[in-house]
This record gives C-alpha cells, structure tokens and sequence, in this order.
C-alpha cells in the first residue's frame, strides 16, 4: 500500500495510498522509469560524451498515538490505549512501537537543534563537491521539479512560496520517496525482493556520503548537504517497504502505528529540516517534530481508510485486527465488501483516531518557517476532506473511492494560505504527556 507524503503531498484523483510518500499514491498513474529521465534524450548522450557521468534515472533499482509523546486521544472514547511498555509470551517487557517513533524523534530534534543559527533558522552547510558541474545539478533539481509538478500538483504550487533553496531540496525529498514506494507499487513491483530493497538502501547510503549514482540521487545528495537531514527516516522509510513485502494483516493499532511512521511519519522528520521553524516561534523543536509525525500518520490512516476495497482486492487488510473482531467483523466482511451497520459504526471510529491526529499535527504548521506553511496546509486540509468524503459515501470504501473535487481543492487554497499567513502562538506547545 503507498505512503504519504506527510508534508509533501496533497489528495488528487492521480495519487492513492500506496505504500509510500511516498506510502500514498494507489490509483496514481505508474511512474514510468522514462518519466524521470529528461524527455531530449540526445541531450543525456552528450552529456555522457563530455564524461559527465550521470546514470539514467530509473524506478527500478511500501489512543495514545497522536503524536509520539502527547495526544489528547487519552479521553477519546471507543479507542484501544497502548501503555508504553507492553509484555510479550514470555513475560518481558517490549517497547511499544509509540515509545520506538518517539526516540527517533527525539534524535532528529536534537540534531536540529544542534543546526539552528543564533537567529533561530535553519543553518545551510557548505557544499560538498558532486560529480559533474553546477549546469548538470541544476538540470537535476529542475527534473525534481517537474516530477513533482506532474504529481503533486497542489503541493508544487504552495512551494513556490518557499525560498530557492528549500523547494528545491524538498522537490529532492519528494523524488527520492516517491522512487522508494514504487519499488513495492509501480510496475515492476511483483519483482522486487529484499536483496532489492539491500541494494537501494547501500545505495541511499552512498548519496548521503557524496555519492550519487544518477541525476536524481545527486538533487538528493546536494540537499542532505546542505541541509541537517538525517539519514534515519530515510532508511525506516525503506524498512516500510520491507514491511510490505512480508506483511499483510495487522494485529492491533501498535503494529499499525509502526508502519505508519515508516511508510508516512518518515516524510515529516525528513522535511522539516529544510521547511524550517519560525524564528518567532515558541515551540520546542520535538513538539514541532510531533506535529509533523502526527501529520504523515494522519495522511496514511486517511489513505487506508480510503482504500479499504482497492486494499482487499489485493489480499491486503490495513486494519487493526483486534479492532475488526471487537467490531464483530473479520477478514471475510472485508472481502465481501457489503456495507453494514457494524462496518458504519467501526469506520466511525477510525474516522474519529485520524482526525484526532489532524488535530494534533495542526499545532505544530504554524510553527514553521512562513514560506513553509501554505503546501503544509494545503496538504492537511485537503487530506483531511477525504473523511468527509468517506462519510458522504455512506462509508462504501469498498465499491466508491473518496476524492477531493478539483472545485473543492480550489475552495481549499485560499483557506491553505490564510493560515500560512497566521503567526506563531505565543505561547509554547504543550510538552508530550508520557505514560
């Protein structure tokens, strides 16, 4: 199934929620590897004449949970609350898959923190020598560009609000996530293997170490350069896919949270490094992080609730199992796709946990760098019509796919960009609540 683009991506008939960022895009059109590849291929030969040695760019090569820490789900009724610790068989404590995410957060906030300039932005580090010359990395960013403005056509257009160097490096991120989830649900997915996903994560490694291995890694490379972009979410990211190779069924929410991170969540911690944090803000750097998991975990529950019969048809079920049989439901209700009072009163309450974590992702938007705010917006007010849309369907995901009309998108930007316009709160956001 596809990931979300937590801050990235906005809903459009083109986009579904396959595994990936990218967890998001099912009905989406397929990325074709030429798609990425500049379309005068006369051009790349001479490139490579001059020795400029850049590969083809190629797609071959997936309630206390708000927000890690603090949720305000804590009253929310009809909804399973995980402690931190839970105990397997064997009578050991685990750690919960809330407390895992929550450490991960942690670690890229302290690594922010460690970036920010005295004024409180983003600090850009030097360059680092790339193969090829300057004209060939700005083709490469331009090709970013083009992919994101063919696919997440909302979202291209908020980011032109944003200074050079951040779009450009959040067109990177887009690519590069986008090219991870096609791997488990473009074209050539049934060949994929683990042995693949090995192969993409050494190569993700290599980028990140000044070594890219065609255009669009080299976009990549610059920007985790020059911003303070971690690795980690990238390789969960990959890990998500991993995930959908091997893994159909989910048993609880906690199992569900964790591939939401991997195959969502990942794209805020990767993004909010080069969006920035207002210098006027209040926040703690965490709780901005918060906001931006809450959001990619929100965007990913939408897009599986959106799913559920394009899911099914492919022997693939992202709903809490224990919360099925609480519901007096099972496997066989979902494959046979009939809409019935228990399934209405079961969709109401996932319903209700996705929107409880646009809520809690609604905090931390405003506390971004200006120009960061419209595409976040946008993203979170659009995704979120998807519920509504849901309901308005009488909550058949089984036969009806919920969308956001183009009409209702046009209604919704202007709303995006007055919020963007809204600043900082004055007062800091309220520190996670550990249980």
């Amino acid at each position: 199934m596809p990931v979300t683009l937590l801050w990235v991506v906005s809903p459009s008939l083109e986009v579904s929620n396959c595994s990936g960022f990218l967890d998001s895009f099912r009905d989406a059109k397929l990325l074709d590897s030429s798609k990425f590849i500049p379309r005068d291929s006369s051009s790349i030969r001479a490139k490579k004449d001059k020795k400029r040695r850049w590969r083809r760019c190629s797609l071959s090569t997936n309630l206390k949970y708000s927000c890690v820490g603090h949720t305000g789900l804590e009253s929310a009724s009809n909804l399973p609350l995980l402690s931190n610790v839970l105990a397997n068989p064997a009578g050991e404590m685990a750690v919960s898959s809330e407390q895992k995410v929550y450490e991960v957060v942690l670690k890229q906030a302290s690594l922010v923190k460690r970036k920010l300039s005295p004024v409180g932005d983003i600090d850009v580090k030097p360059d680092i020598p790339l193969p090829g010359n300057l004209g060939l990395l700005t083709e490469a960013y331009d090709r970013c560009g083009e992919v994101c403005a063919e696919y997440a056509k909302t979202f291209y257009l908020g980011t032109q609000l944003m200074t050079p160097e951040r779009r450009r490096a959040i067109w990177a991120i887009y690519v590069w996530c986008r090219r991870t989830d096609e791997l488990v649900d473009g074209p050539n997915a049934s060949h994929i293997t683990p042995t693949a996903l090995d192969r993409w994560e050494s190569r993700l490694e290599d980028l990140f170490q000044g070594r890219p291995f065609d255009m669009l890694d080299a976009a990549l490379a610059d920007t985790v350069a020059k911003f303070p972009v971690d690795i980690q979410p990238f390789k969960d990211m990959i890990e998500g896919m991993r995930m959908d190779l091997r893994k159909s069924r989910y048993k609880n929410f906690d199992e569900l949270y964790l591939y939401c991170y991997y195959v969502a969540g990942t794209v805020g911690l990767m993004s909010v490094p080069v969006m920035g944090i207002s210098q006027d803000s209040q926040a703690t750097t965490e709780s901005v992080y918060n906001a931006a998991l809450a959001l990619g975990i929100a965007n990913q529950l939408t897009n599986i609730l959106r799913d559920v019969g394009e899911d099914a048809r492919r022997g693939r079920i992202y709903l809490p199992q224990d919360e099925l049989a609480q519901a007096g439901l099972s496997d066989d209700d979902i494959f046979a796709g009939k809409v019935t009072d228990k399934w209405r009163n079961f969709m109401k309450s996932q319903i209700k946990r996705a929107r409880m974590f646009f809520v809690e992702a609604e905090k931390g938007v405003t506390e971004l760098n200006e120009a960061s705010r419209w595409p976040v917006w946008a993203s979170l007010l659009l995704y979120r019509q998807i519920l509504d849309e849901i309901e308005a369907n009488d909550y058949d995901n089984f036969t009806k796919r919920a969308y956001v009309s183009k009409v209702k998108k046009l209604f919704f930007l202007p709303t995006a960009y007055a919020r963007s316009m809204m600043p900082p709160s004055s007062r800091k956001l309220s520190p996670p609540i550990k249980t």
